[in-house]
């Protein structure tokens, strides 16, 4: 025991009136090497005001800041069989599922809630990467379809927002199998003529961008997010070619046709919801009429 740091230190401290600096006070900023106030950074929902690089957001600090006055309600996650392969790697995967499960307090990395944006009540499915990376098992799989199902029940459009690896490797074949299944749910969204709205966050790679990520009816994008299938150096190694800089990025894509809008954060709830008006044929506000009519312009050539 280090009984000057553990002992000395501290009624030092409280003799003269310090206070312990917390450690993420401030964040800095990985594009320009800004020091950010850390509430300032939240109450901007974690995208830097001087530079707009967005930082990784919480699942339900999405939520929050998505949602009308923040307020919505969460559907119960669907009850999967845990570790169906008895998969064990550095340490068992039950473990693993327990470590996350205490450090994230959520079940899997798929939030789904209910909810208005500008009044319009929809369905909303969030993939937190800070659960396991956000990859695709059993549990994600289940509650993506089960997102989908409460959307026809209750004939709202579903908006997804993605941020994944990939597939979860630990379930082998059993998440692979995911993939079709939610490809499915997906198709009788359309088939019921519900929009179902993608938005891309960093990262999003692997089986689900294969899958449920890349089958939007509109596909928008927050800016720089990194989309692919497999990684960049994997992909030079298997062709032996020098591949463009940033050919992954969302702007990158955008420019070549893969997706449709590249998105603030911050100007994000405000973009579906005027997409989902036009396409739910709802009425927009005077404001936004001109835009609308010139989309309904565009759509008709």
């Amino acid at each position: 025991m280090n009984w000057i740091t553990n002992y000395v230190r501290p009624k030092l401290n409280s003799m003269l009136g310090r206070r312990e600096m917390p450690e993420n006070l401030w964040i800095k900023d990985p594009s320009t090497g800004e020091m950010v106030f850390h509430k300032d950074l939240e109450s901007n929902q974690w995208v830097i005001p001087a530079s707009g690089h967005h930082m990784r957001i919480p699942a339900k600090d999405r939520l929050r800041f998505f949602f009308d006055e923040g307020k919505y309600e969460t559907l119960e996650s669907p009850k999967v069989a845990t570790d169906p392969l008895k998969f064990r790697d550095e340490k068992k995967y039950i473990d693993r599922l327990k470590d996350y499960r205490s450090r994230t307090q959520q079940d899997d990395c798929i939030i789904n809630a209910t909810g208005t944006i500008e009044g319009l009540p929809i369905v909303a499915t969030v993939q937190d990467f800070a659960f396991m990376g956000g990859s695709l098992g059993m549990a994600a799989g289940e509650a993506i379809i089960k997102a989908a199902e409460t959307a026809l029940a209750k004939k709202r459009p579903l908006v997804l927002f993605s941020a994944s690896g990939g597939a979860r490797m630990q379930e082998g074949i059993l998440s692979l199998m995911q993939m079709p299944r939610t490809t499915v749910a997906v198709e009788m969204l359309k088939e019921a003529g519900l929009p179902y709205i993608v938005v891309l966050t960093n990262p999003t790679f692997g089986g689900v961008t294969a899958s449920y990520a890349m089958l939007g009816d509109i596909q928008i994008a927050e800016p720089g997010t990194m989309i692919g299938f497999a990684g960049a150096r994997v992909i030079e190694q298997t062709i032996r070619e020098k591949l463009p800089e940033g050919f992954q990025s969302a702007e990158y894509l955008l420019d070549h046709g893969m997706i449709d809008m590249v998105v603030s954060r911050l100007e994000m709830k405000e973009t579906v919801a005027r997409i989902l008006k036009i396409m739910m044929k709802q009425p927009a506000s005077e404001a936004k009429a001109e835009l609308a009519e010139t989309a309904a312009r565009a759509a008709s050539v």
